[in-house]
């Protein structure tokens, strides 16, 4: 089955747009958040929960995948939506972020990346062929092309070089993938100069992806910053081809973002926060193990989810503290949550052309009760 985007409705105020994603008979609106499952799983949670609070698409790792168990072991078991049980769509990154931080500078070539096995320490290459090759078998629904992800700052001359480097290599990607159900996005690169994300932009529009990605974002830089790579980016993309912002998950620059014209993001962030006692609330993120919520008998937030529906943050504090695995459960639920009802009230916001009241209001709220 293949999945479709089309676009509903534009802001007349700012760049925001509501999608819908039809997908295995059901219908996904964007803006959207996809929850990270690394290892195709999400951690902690079950898909059967993940869909029981709200979840369409939901992200695996191409680079951990390929490590453990092996893409060919996946694509014996029917690929990723079988051997995960998920029915959603599903999407796979290129591998290219957790090698380029296991990679020294010397490594990246044109051929690809060397790098060593973080799990053995066995040398390995990773090439743009080779990244789709992985993807196809694991059986995605949405491939990432291979790129160069560089950290902030860079300089001008490195980062034009390196996206002449990554507009190859997202050729070369594309020449090989087969002509299958499975969608292939473009990566923006550019760093914050603009004529180098508009010409990177363009240049992958020529080549015809199904979609687009904006990457070399959260790689150091400040938030004004990353705002300006979106808005040198989503201008010169498609209007009727969907846009996804890499490794953003921050609740603030879900609602930026999403007033700059990204219609999907993935963030490993609320499970990790999760796991470490952080939660989300309208009023801010707080700490379940500070010791004023020890004999504190409300819920997480002003929230209808499953866990401030049955559960104090006494309790989940009394979990968490105790090393308890049904603690960073029920946090991942509530995040996780919290994130996907941010977008539904994105998505309400920009109906109704109230996106800008909307963000400051959000801010006052989020960033005026701090711990």
């Amino acid at each position: 089955m293949r999945l479709e985007f089309k676009l509903k409705y534009k802001d007349p105020n700012t760049m925001a747009r509501i999608g819908e994603i039809a997908y295995n008979g059901k219908t996904y609106e964007t803006p959207m958040f996809m929850p990270v499952g690394t290892n195709a799983t999400v951690k902690t949670l079950s898909p059967e929960e993940l869909k029981m609070i709200g979840s369409g698409i939901v992200l695996a790792n191409t680079y951990h995948l390929w490590l453990r168990p092996g893409e060919d072991i996946v694509a014996a078991a029917g690929g990723l939506h079988k051997f995960m049980n998920y029915d959603g769509p599903i999407l796979t990154d290129s591998g290219g972020f957790q090698v380029f931080s296991l990679a020294k500078p010397n490594d990246i070539t044109e051929e690809g990346v060397k790098f060593k096995n973080h799990l053995n320490g066995d040398a390995l290459l990773l090439t743009p062929e080779k990244s789709i090759e992985i993807q196809q078998k694991l059986g995605s629904d949405i491939m990432m092309s291979f790129d160069e992800c560089v950290k902030w700052p860079s300089t001008y001359d490195y980062m034009a070089s390196s996206v002449e480097r990554t507009l190859r290599w997202a050729r070369r990607g594309k020449d090989v993938k087969k002509d299958n159900d499975q969608l292939l996005f473009g990566i923006v690169q550019g760093g914050e100069y603009p004529d180098l994300r508009k010409h990177c932009a363009e240049e992958l529009v020529k080549m015809d992806f199904d979609g687009y990605s904006i990457g070399g974002t959260s790689v150091g830089e400040n938030k004004p910053t990353m705002y300006k790579m979106v808005e040198y980016s989503t201008p010169y993309l498609p209007e009727d081809k969907l846009r996804y912002l890499m490794g953003v998950g921050d609740p603030i620059d879900l609602i930026e973002n999403s007033m700059r014209g990204v219609d999907i993001f993935d963030c490993v962030s609320p499970t990790r926060l999760a796991r470490h006692g952080h939660a989300y609330t309208k009023y801010g993120k707080i700490n379940i193990k500070n010791n004023k919520y020890k004999t504190d008998f409300t819920p997480v937030d002003e929230c209808d989810c499953y866990t401030c529906k049955n559960y104090t943050k006494a309790y989940i504090r009394h979990l968490i503290v105790a090393n308890e695995t049904f603690g960073a459960r029920l946090l991942s639920i509530h995040n996780i949550y919290f994130l996907h009802k941010l977008m539904k009230q994105i998505r309400e916001n920009i109906k109704s052309g109230t996106m800008k009241e909307f963000r400051d209001q959000f801010v006052r709220d989020y960033y005026g009760n701090k711990e």
